[in-house]
């Protein structure tokens, strides 16, 4: 009889083991269910439009993207009259900056300053009509996806003897802007000794005005704003090159590029980014 209980003590022991198994194999019901991490998520609305920006970029101040820029470049960057800043780049960076969830910082100062703010990390972009197809640009800097088409172009005076790019060859003078690639050419093409820099285009046009220099070779939008404010001047027809203009990053900080280049497709899919340039390029 008493081996009769035992028997019948031990077969209960082990049926609550299993049971008691197989209760902890499909998970503690007195404990919540085991969630995803919220990155990798999938969001519960069908309606919800999806980012494609990566959620794992960070700005060198948080919930602002810092852009350097020398805003004496019309029309892509110049100042307004309130201390505020307006142009292409401009705008389509505070664009750009919504798209992300952040605030646009425009930090001015010279062209080449510029480059190396973001190139030391002390910027998250570079926007100022930047030449992205420079080989020595590309190897301290990364770029985005290109926005715009730049042409270089050379101004004279309406009397000059300069009528063609052949004719530079003549020239004693060439103006161009300091850190651009339209230096980089001429200092190429003509020598160093041939080519004045300058802190800006403005200064060059004034210099091409008194007359101490012969050209000045620059990039057709602000060409054609000078054009506009200053008599006796004229663009000679036969370019002088040929350039795509991209957004400048550090080098490596590919979350942030990814993130501006997935917004900056957006902006030219739902038509934003030819609405910038047509507020300030009209067509002919």
């Amino acid at each position: 009889m008493k081996t009769m209980k035992k028997l019948t003590a031990l077969l209960l022991a082990l049926t609550m083991a299993l049971a008691l198994t197989a209760c902890s194999s499909a998970g503690d019901p007195t404990q919540p269910p085991e969630t995803k991490p919220a990155e990798t998520q999938t969001p519960s609305d069908p309606t919800e439009e999806p980012t494609n920006a990566p959620a794992s970029f960070t700005t060198v101040e948080e919930g602002k993207l810092h852009m350097s820029t020398n805003a004496a470049f019309p029309p892509y960057e110049m100042k307004k009259d309130d201390g505020g800043y307006e142009g292409i780049d401009v705008e389509v960076a505070e664009a750009i900056a919504k798209k992300l969830g952040l605030e646009l910082v425009v930090d001015d100062m010279d062209f080449t300053p510029a480059l190396l703010a973001v190139q030391n990390g002390e910027s998250d972009i570079a926007m100022a009509a930047i030449t992205a197809n420079d080989p020595e640009r590309q190897k301290v800097m990364d770029f985005s996806d290109s926005y715009a088409t730049g042409i270089q172009v050379i101004i004279v005076k309406e009397d000059s003897p300069i009528q063609t790019k052949d004719d530079l060859a003549n020239a004693d003078k060439i103006g161009t802007q300091d850190g651009t690639t339209g230096a980089s050419y001429c200092a190429d093409d003509y020598g160093e000794e041939h080519v004045t820099v300058y802190k800006t285009g403005a200064l060059a046009i004034m210099d091409l005005l008194a007359g101490t220099i012969d050209a000045v070779v620059i990039d057709n939008g602000p060409a054609q704003e000078y054009m506009a404010a200053n008599e006796g001047l004229k663009i000679l027809e036969t370019e002088y090159a040929n350039e795509d203009y991209a957004i400048g990053f550090q080098k490596g900080n590919t979350a942030l590029l990814e993130a501006v280049n997935a917004a900056l497709a957006e902006l030219k899919a739902d038509g934003t980014f030819q609405g910038i340039v047509d507020k300030y390029i009209k067509a002919d």
